[in-house]
């Protein structure tokens, strides 16, 4: 799947709010769909690049032999994930309207868009 098919379909999670796809080396976005006067995807895209960062720089120095999956991020209101894209530098962030989503679906939803990304 492209990363434009991608983003419409993690659009179509429930409660789905925006969605970006994030280089974490670079911090920038290679796409996004969503988001608005609440939610500046690029600002979001850059703050979730150090969120990455800062987990795998403390993997390192645990020594821990892992690999990130996903990270969950709760608010009040929303949910945001972070997906990591196995084998590249690539995560998905989508942020969700807590209120109307199921987490459990949603992070379901995004392993399988990202096994099936192509970019």
């Amino acid at each position: 799947m492209n990363i434009e098919g991608a983003l419409k379909e993690a659009m179509t999670v429930d409660g789905a709010i925006g969605v970006a796809l994030v280089d974490f080396d670079s911090g920038m976005s290679l796409g996004f769909l969503g988001g608005g006067p609440g939610l500046d995807l690029e600002i979001a895209a850059a703050g979730n690049t150090e969120v990455v960062r800062a987990k795998m720089r403390t993997l390192a120095r645990l020594g821990l032999n892992e690999t990130i999956e996903d990270v969950l991020i709760t608010l009040s209101g929303q949910y945001h994930v972070i997906r990591l894209i196995p084998g590249g530098s690539l995560f998905l962030y989508l942020a969700l309207d807590r209120s109307r989503a199921n987490l459990a679906l949603a992070r379901h939803e995004l392993r399988r868009i990202g096994a099936t990304l192509e970019v």
